[in-house]
């Protein structure tokens, strides 16, 4: 708690509302929290949600909560704040929400940005495990799947397959919606699953993961279906070599955009940074997409240019795509520890 009031101090708030569904459950334990707001204040911290989770709330929660409609949170929360400077999470409060914040009219509002998330960038020991958990499920997932992967069957039907396996064997959740992308659609970064039908001669990208206890997992692989063309085989061993580079650059201190440079830059020697069109990774914990961002050094952002820090948990995942030939990703799901990286994922590679 001392983290959280030195964080309100910091910023010059007597109370923080938070809105977006990750921090209210980092916050609260509140495995529903898009149906939650959380006040930080500091005194401690109050989870509002309605009647609907009155049992969910008390079995969930590790602090005190109060049952109310959105008008009722209000009123009650004005007899707490009357006179104080309170932030909201800018970035996740929706029009209508902070309309409704302003029957607080004893307090000051101050609009916010990434309070908690400093907070969440290094996981605690308890974090880290739920997240090798989620891993360690999609893991098994891909090795479940991988057997039925041949010509004739549908993208569609193998993600099924997936989100079936992690469901059934303890994720909450597929992490995000699983992409199997074949053949020509694999030039496609967020190419998800459609009904196409996989024939022989074709690479295919799958990119999944699994959510357990609110925290996720992220991995990417691609197999061919039979042999290859040259040009894809070319682009997978690259994709590969980039991933290794990049992989053997983590550690603390590097700064993020060094890391995207050395995979950016390998693939730049051999004549293929045109067609690595993404950053090279990104955080993971209660959100899929969180900070750092692993990326291409911008002028214009440099603050999302940042020294990587032991108890970071991001993706390694660079990319090359070819529009009417395919494509390939690879990522693995690492730690950052105090004298380099652990690789979380064990999905198994292709022999290409």
């Amino acid at each position: 708690m001392q983290q959280l009031t030195d964080l309100l101090t910091s910023h010059g708030l007597d109370a923080l509302w938070v809105s977006k569904p990750e921090n209210v459950r980092y916050l609260s334990g509140f495995s529903t929290p898009k149906d939650g707001l959380v006040l930080l204040h500091k005194d401690g911290v109050l989870l509002y949600t309605d009647a609907r989770y009155t049992v969910q709330a008390e079995e969930e929660c590790f602090v005190p909560q109060h049952i109310a409609r959105d008008i009722d949170v209000i009123r009650h929360a004005r007899t707490l704040l009357e006179g104080k400077v309170v932030g909201f999470e800018a970035d996740a409060l929706m029009v209508n929400k902070l309309r409704q914040l302003d029957g607080l009219h004893a307090a000051q509002l101050v609009p916010t940005e990434g309070l908690l998330e400093g907070i969440r960038l290094i996981k605690t020991p308890e974090e880290v495990q739920k997240i090798r958990e989620a891993q360690r499920i999609a893991d098994e997932a891909m090795r479940h799947v991988l057997p039925m992967l041949k010509a004739g069957v549908r993208e569609v039907d193998l993600a099924l397959q997936m989100e079936l396996y992690m469901r059934s064997h303890g994720a909450e959740d597929r992490a995000f919606d699983i992409t199997v992308a074949s053949g020509y659609r694999s030039a496609m970064p967020h190419g998800t699953a459609s009904e196409k039908v996989i024939q022989e001669g074709e690479l295919v990208t799958f990119d999944w993961g699994a959510r357990y206890q609110g925290y996720h997992s992220d991995t990417t692989r691609a197999f061919p279906v039979g042999e290859i063309s040259e040009e894809l085989k070319n682009l997978y061993r690259h994709t590969h070599q980039a991933l290794q580079l990049a992989l053997q650059a983590v550690r603390p201190g590097a700064m993020t955009s060094d890391i995207d440079q050395v995979a950016r830059g390998y693939l730049a020697e051999q004549g293929l940074a045109e067609h690595f069109v993404h950053s090279l990774g990104h955080g993971v914990g209660l959100a899929i997409h969180e900070d750092p961002r692993l990326a291409k050094f911008s002028p214009e952002r440099p603050q999302f240019n940042v020294p990587l820090q032991a108890g970071m948990v991001v993706t390694i995942e660079p990319g090359l795509y070819i529009s009417g030939v395919g494509g390939v990703r690879l990522e693995e799901l690492v730690l950052v520890t105090e004298t380099g990286c652990e690789v979380l994922s064990h999905a198994p590679f292709a022999e290409v």
